[in-house]
């Protein structure tokens, strides 16, 4: 029999914390349902974190109730007012929203930024799935100014499952500028404080030039990454990171949620990190794929999945027959470090995950997108217009580009309303890339040459030295940015945009 949804409800909302002898206190589990009824408001200010025992100060985008995020049931409009706390200028993008372009969150292709003290409102018909938020201003990312954007369908209310959020990041204790010398050398890094402007920076980018001092392949100690080390192994890792976090937590201290025995658990997986990519390890438990990037996908089963920055992934899990608990991991990719969530039935012992894996992990590939099928596949058409475009890039010096150009010289692609387009990208630097189209949601039609009827998307992988074909409609006027979801990628140069107008 179906259950209650108002006690379903209630036991989404619940969660325990770990400790090594067993169950600690019960805290609400975010993110808790926004009503539409009237206006959101979310405010955008400052947080003290707990990190390992230390304090940390970060961003937050949040309800005054103290929500992260917003949720949304079916019917629901997103009607969103956005106030900013911070001393500095600030905005924020709905990650895989479609709205009008000028809500789309993006200073470059003609959203006004929030002053300090400002407000913003926002209105728009939402997309059904799993989405985030997050900031598109300089570096704030970093400082943790993401949180959820869920969106639920009447599918979704259909499902006999109760319902769990997780947002996945990267932390550092370091100002995200500091970050951002650590690869580049130092250059261009004076004056960008908490996520501003950076200086030489076209909102967002740098240019592509030399970099001072940068002699090896550490620096400040954190590892540098892409570059064949002396050993002849590849680091797949920008930044060494201080702590990898799921819904702002790590192992030593994870979010345990209560479920019903036997009952299932639907997942929204959200890779809200700057510049890791995971691994979601659900140990001997299998789980199905139910939609990625929001897209319901024709049923694939696993219990290890990669996760891209910047990509979603719903699971459903049934809780094991014999009561035990159910640890969603994330493992950093080419490391043995993780995080992740505990869901444990009543009476389940919950035991102490160790943060180190025992072996590390794989680079992320193509292995499950070749297995992901659209359950809503774009209609069978010719496609009007066809673009390709290259990747590039290197740690020394360290600039990431497209069509070797960075944001200060790129060259619109340029569409037409109701074209069915083609982007062929081509990486050929030494690190992936997942590559993000805003306004939009493609299909993935081939992988590195090979035809694919794949899933719907807003953000892809794309391998290095690999290759990957998407297709989309052209129906939605405006400027919309298409740029690598690796942060320091983006902000020293990939990024580029498509660009059309409605007929005249």
């Amino acid at each position: 029999m179906p259950i209650d949804f108002d006690r379903r409800r209630f036991l989404a909302s619940t969660l325990t914390v770990a400790t090594a002898s067993g169950i600690g206190s019960v805290l609400p589990v975010f993110p808790q349902r926004a009503f539409a009824a009237a206006p959101t408001r979310l405010i955008v200010d400052r947080r003290t974190l707990d990190v390992k025992g230390k304090a940390a100060s970060v961003f937050g985008i949040r309800q005054p109730n103290g929500t992260h995020g917003v949720t949304l049931d079916p019917g629901d409009r997103f009607a969103v007012d956005v106030a900013n706390r911070l001393q500095d200028d600030t905005i924020v993008h709905w990650h895989g929203q479609t709205p009008p372009n000028v809500q789309d969150g993006v200073e470059e292709t003609g959203s006004a930024p929030i002053k300090p003290g400002g407000r913003q409102s926002y209105d728009f018909a939402p997309r059904p799935g799993t989405h985030w938020m997050h900031s598109h201003r300089g570096l704030q990312e970093q400082r943790l100014m993401a949180a959820p954007l869920v969106v639920r369908s009447a599918d979704d209310a259909r499902l006999d499952a109760q319902e769990v959020t997780v947002l996945l990041h990267d932390f550092s204790f370091r100002d995200p500028a500091e970050l951002f010398a650590t690869v580049t050398g130092g250059a261009m890094a004076h004056g960008m404080m908490q996520g501003a402007q950076m200086p030489g920076m076209a909102h967002g980018t740098m240019q592509g030039t030399p970099m001072p001092g940068m002699t090896g392949g550490s620096h400040a100690g954190h590892t540098m990454s892409g570059m064949a080390m002396p050993n002849g192994s590849m680091d797949l890792n920008d930044i060494d990171y201080d702590a990898y976090l799921a819904n702002d937590r790590t192992l030593d201290d994870p979010l345990v949620v209560r479920t019903e025995r036997h009952g299932r658990v639907r997942v929204r997986l959200i890779n809200a990190a700057t510049s890791t990519a995971f691994w979601i390890d659900l140990g001997h438990i299998a789980a199905r794929v139910l939609a990625v990037d929001g897209n319901p996908v024709q049923p694939v089963t696993a219990s290890r999945f990669p996760l891209a920055q910047g990509q979603r992934l719903d699971l459903l899990i049934a809780m094991p027959a014999g009561g035990g608990t159910v640890p969603v991991l994330a493992q950093r990719e080419g490391d043995r470090t993780r995080t992740g969530i505990v869901l444990a039935p009543p009476g389940a012992a919950v035991t102490r995950i160790a943060e180190q894996a025992a072996k590390a992990a794989a680079p992320i590939d193509l292995s499950m997108e070749a297995r992901l099928v659209a359950m809503a596949p774009l209609a069978s058409r010719p496609a009007e217009v066809t673009h390709r475009v290259t990747l590039d890039g290197s740690m020394m010096p360290y600039a990431w580009t497209i069509d070797g150009r960075d944001w200060t010289m790129h060259t619109p692609l340029r569409l037409a309303k109701g074209q069915r387009v083609i982007v062929e990208m081509v990486n050929r630097s030494p690190m992936a890339h997942p590559m993000h189209l805003h306004g939009h949601h493609f299909q993935v039609v081939a992988l590195n040459g090979r035809p694919s009827n794949g899933a719907r998307r807003d953000t892809v992988l794309v391998p290095r030295m690999g290759a990957v074909t998407i297709a989309f409609d052209a129906d939605n006027p405006g400027r919309w940015l298409l740029h690598c979801h690796n942060l320091l990628h983006m902000a020293s140069g990939m990024m580029t945009e498509i660009a059309y107008d409605p007929p005249t």
